[in-house]
């Protein structure tokens, strides 16, 4: 298996579906992650691609207890004192330097919530079936020593306890439900074996430039999925910390405009994704939540 991976993705449906062969998982509001347990130590990816080890060190540590050729597929979470699940702490994690990392960490550490076995020490399983994947994670994860910030993601078979959990666990950070088919394998991109319902669904856009300086930009240029470009609002701190990478990574550039005439500063396209709140491919207004 090379690095890096791509990953697969659910199609937002209005609802979930319905049928003795799906399975059910809470969607929980973090940083999607791919841990990587190979022969000499363990390499964390951000769905993105890029490397972010140096700032998940609790979580590498913690995959160090996995057996070697291991690879999951989850979400790097931190909670809050009281328990919820906390987006802007992950967030301020995945933008911070390695030191700053170490001491966010010290206060709040995370946690790996796995949905999914990609690779065992036997070798690639993501050809198998859900089912059979899922029940190869439980089993993989009951032989870690407790405690273990590396856990399983909850998931049911009975459709009416997703519905209770999406209608219930808004407030602790779970930010919908993701409904997989017993049968279906990995498959990297969207594929319709995997369904999610959100409280506030987003869509993705292609990062195609910026305004303000490289190292610190204010905004994004976007092409959003019906091919409209636009400036979205103005990042937060965090989120403009963590772009910056990336387009400085980009080098020099020229000047673009956005269907409505407005300026930016011009990146090639596919170096970077960021999700954006649904509703805005019909307005003006673009409001970035967090880079892909």
């Amino acid at each position: 298996m090379d690095w890096p991976l791509s990953v697969a993705l659910a199609q937002s449906v209005p609802e979930l579906p319905t049928g003795t062969d799906w399975s059910y998982e809470v969607k929980l509001d973090g940083h999607r992650m791919i841990m990587w347990r190979t022969g000499d130590g363990v390499r964390l990816q951000a769905r993105s691609g890029r490397d972010v080890t140096a700032v998940w060190g609790d979580l590498a540590l913690a995959g160090h207890h996995l057996p070697a050729g291991t690879v999951l597929d989850g979400e790097a979470v931190i909670t809050t004192e009281d328990g919820r699940i906390s987006f802007e702490a992950a967030q301020a994690r995945a933008a911070s330097s390695p030191t700053r990392a170490r001491r966010l960490a010290a206060q709040r550490p995370a946690h790996y919530i796995a949905f999914d076995a990609l690779q065992l020490p036997s070798g690639d399983v993501r050809p198998r079936p859900y089912s059979e994947r899922r029940e190869a994670l439980l089993s993989l994860l009951a032989e870690l020593p407790a405690p273990t910030p590396i856990q399983a993601v909850s998931a049911t078979t009975d459709r009416d306890t997703a519905l209770t959990w999406y209608n219930t666990l808004h407030h602790q950070g779970i930010e919908g439900i993701v409904a997989k088919r017993a049968t279906s394998p990995y498959r990297a991109g969207r594929t319709g074996g995997w369904q999610k319902i959100r409280h506030a669904e987003t869509v993705d856009a292609d990062v195609i430039g910026y305004t303000g300086p490289q190292t610190r930009p204010r905004a994004l240029a976007v092409r959003l999925p019906n091919g409209r470009t636009a400036l979205t609002q103005t990042l937060s701190a965090p989120l403009a910390a963590q772009i910056a990478q990336v387009l400085v990574a980009a080098g020099p550039a020229e000047q673009g405009r956005t269907d409505t005439s407005e300026t930016y500063t011009r990146i090639p396209s596919g170096l970077a994704v960021v999700e954006v709140l649904a509703g805005t491919t019909r307005h003006a207004v673009v409001t970035p939540v967090r880079l892909r």
